[in-house]
């Protein structure tokens, strides 16, 4: 697996408010639905807190171009061999890029559903040697793909935790879903949802109470080509199902 990463100077880290301000809608209630993410006073600020030495040490830019995404994390992440389950019951190989930083818990998880027609179809066959039939042996690998984001969110809704923000979401044009819960203990758990490609990505930070939403790793997002480089799309990447859809999803015209 060809996995890299960079570390930054504190001068990398001027960076855009994209990667600097993540509203927290615990705190935020009643704004219109919308808020411009270039608020000059608080992105000075910020900057000048995150230019620091001591945060400059720390944070890295992270590339995996195995499952082609960058995002920044607090140091260097584990990266373990999963098995996913989907919503249809097949399984698929999965990746979990993850860092403990204290009480601090950030995650990626990447799933890739590029077999998931050739396992729902074996699947299929199968049935029909056994004797089923009809709806018994139906080849569900249209919907389990085009239903991966809406299931990777609704599992987040059967933890023990309140969720008090769920919403369509985008990330460089990528659509997905967003969500904040509240965990039992206090903590409080962001997480993001996109699909890409073949491949599904879930990120998840995990705060204390009452700490500040964690904006540096769930702003950092970015999806890569196949040369490393980020990807910006200039009209929505949608997966959404219709007459000419298809998998994985024909790409808009890039910005970048």
């Amino acid at each position: 697996m060809s996995v890299s990463s960079e570390r930054t100077s504190a001068r990398d880290r001027q960076v855009s408010a994209r990667s600097l301000f993540c509203l927290d809608h615990d705190d935020v209630k009643s704004l219109g639905g919308y808020i411009m993410r270039r608020i000059s006073v608080m992105t000075a600020a910020l900057i000048l807190f995150l230019s620091g030495p001591s945060f400059a040490q720390e944070w890295i830019q992270y590339a995996s171009r195995t499952d082609f995404f960058g995002v920044n994390f607090p140091s260097e992440p584990r990266v373990k061999d999963i098995v996913y389950s989907t919503e249809y019951g097949i399984t698929l190989p999965g990746r979990v890029y993850s860092v403990e930083n204290g009480p601090n818990r950030y995650s990626v998880t990447v799933v890739d559903y590029k077999d998931a027609e050739r396992v729902h179809t074996a699947r299929v066959e199968q049935c029909r040697k056994n004797g089923g039939e009809g709806d018994a042996c139906q080849n569900d690998w249209r919907v389990d793909v085009q239903g991966a984001i809406v299931y990777a969110s609704w599992k987040f809704f059967q933890r023990d935790a309140k969720v008090t923000h769920y919403a369509w979401y985008v990330t460089d044009m990528v659509e997905g879903h967003r969500l904040q819960l509240t965990n039992a203990d206090g903590s409080r758990t962001f997480a993001a949802i996109h699909r890409h490609g073949t491949r599904l990505y879930i990120l998840e930070a995990t705060v204390p109470p009452r700490a500040p939403a964690p904006g540096l790793f769930q702003q950092s997002l970015q999806f890569l080509d196949e040369e490393g480089k980020p990807i910006r799309y200039r009209a929505y990447y949608t997966t959404g199902y219709g007459e000419e859809w298809r998998f994985p999803a024909p790409p808009p015209p890039r910005a970048r």
